[in-house]
């Protein structure tokens, strides 16, 4: 079946028609679109010629200034006690005595327990009766050597009898040397029944209770003496090139109020295996409140160098590279830092400023992060 020939033509010039329309609703909303952009372009451009300015009071603004920077290398440890002893038992049995407990003090000498020395004793014992008997038999081969001399001048007896008693008064003479070491050797195993403290300090731990049986080299007591502390702290291999003997050091003890200063009194020769760390010593003088253990930091001085600094605070690391944010003709402008010095200006830790002349303005840290360009007022009270 056909459609007739003018119905065919009139959907033909229809969808032609359609097809037009199409095409000039497109054009049109493409330039209405673009214009749209442009406007915002223009808007965006207008919003940021009339962006606020920002007013800063005083104390968001720091000033550059040369000042002169104590340069330290940051430590951190213990404290120990310069000097402390473990005293053992030397000899085992029952310990008796014991009346001494943590924070006791005690003297060098003192004793502080006492092993059971019924034993000890009884060798002592054995031992002098056998040095009197070596004694008794050397005293009479030496009466037999005498007469044997006298014989020997009058012709009565040869010389080999007198070569024979001479070696029977050697022999006689050397067992009662012996007998006399063995008591010697009694005598030191009873002494050493008795534990003495070998300074003075104060008991700081105690391992046996009266009564327990110990063997030898068993730890009875630690003694600490508080007379004088040492810190051992760990540094870099490059902070250790800086670092001499005899240099200050400022700490800040936990639990003291008050800034203990000290001095570097060694230094180790040898370098870390593990770490890469070279250790350093420090003479610590004892302070009200010092206990052997509590945990330190602090700096040691090294030298002093004088540059254009700003409080370390100022500085920022939320780049790359860190960064100062500097007043400008009304702007900020980030300012990169390339090296630069770390110091203190009293306790205040300082970092220098190279490139910045003395007066130059820059935020401090309570300012916050501003972007680079943004327009800055001064509040003028």
């Amino acid at each position: 079946m056909h459609l007739p020939r003018s119905r065919s033509s009139w959907i033909k010039w229809l969808l032609l028609a359609l097809l037009v329309i199409g095409i000039g609703v497109g054009i049109v909303r493409a330039l209405d679109k673009r214009k749209t952009t442009a406007t915002s372009a223009r808007a965006a451009a207008e919003a940021l010629k009339t962006a606020p300015v920002y007013t800063l009071s005083a104390s968001d603004v720091v000033t550059v200034q040369a000042l002169e920077l104590t340069q330290t290398v940051a430590i951190s440890g213990s404290v120990t006690a310069l000097q402390t002893a473990a005293i053992k038992a030397k000899t085992a049995g029952e310990i008796q005595g014991l009346n001494k407990r943590e924070g006791d003090s005690v003297k060098a000498g003192e004793i502080v327990a006492r092993i059971d020395s019924t034993e000890a004793q009884a060798r002592v014992r054995q031992a002098e009766r056998q040095a009197a008997s070596a004694q008794s038999q050397a005293a009479i081969a030496k009466r037999t050597f005498e007469n044997n001399q006298a014989l020997v001048r009058q012709g009565f007896i040869s010389t080999n009898a007198l070569e024979t008693s001479t070696a029977t008064l050697a022999g006689a003479e050397a067992t009662h040397q012996a007998a006399l070491a063995a008591l010697d050797i009694a005598k030191k195993s009873l002494a050493d029944t008795t534990l003495r403290s070998p300074l003075n300090g104060q008991i700081s731990a105690r391992m046996v209770q009266n009564g327990e049986r110990v063997g030898v080299d068993t730890r009875v007591f630690d003694v600490v003496d508080l007379s004088a502390f040492e810190m051992e702290a760990a540094i870099t291999p490059v902070d250790a090139v800086a670092v001499k003997v005899g240099q200050a050091a400022t700490l800040r003890v936990e639990g003291l109020a008050d800034a203990v200063e000290a001095t570097v009194s060694r230094i180790n020769p040898s370098v870390q295996a593990g770490s890469r760390s070279v250790l350093v010593y420090l003479r610590v003088p004892p302070a009200e409140g010092m206990r052997q253990g509590l945990f330190t930091q602090g700096q040691i001085v090294i030298g002093a160098i004088t540059a254009p600094a700003v409080p370390q605070s100022a500085v920022r690391n939320d780049k790359p590279q860190p960064y100062v944010q500097v007043l400008r003709d009304g702007k900020i402008a980030h300012v990169a830092l390339d090296g630069g010095a770390t110091g203190l200006q009293g306790t205040e830790p300082m970092r220098e400023v190279k490139g910045l002349p003395a007066g130059t303005q820059v935020l401090s840290a309570q300012a916050g992060a501003i972007r680079d360009g943004t327009a800055i007022r001064l509040a003028t009270n």
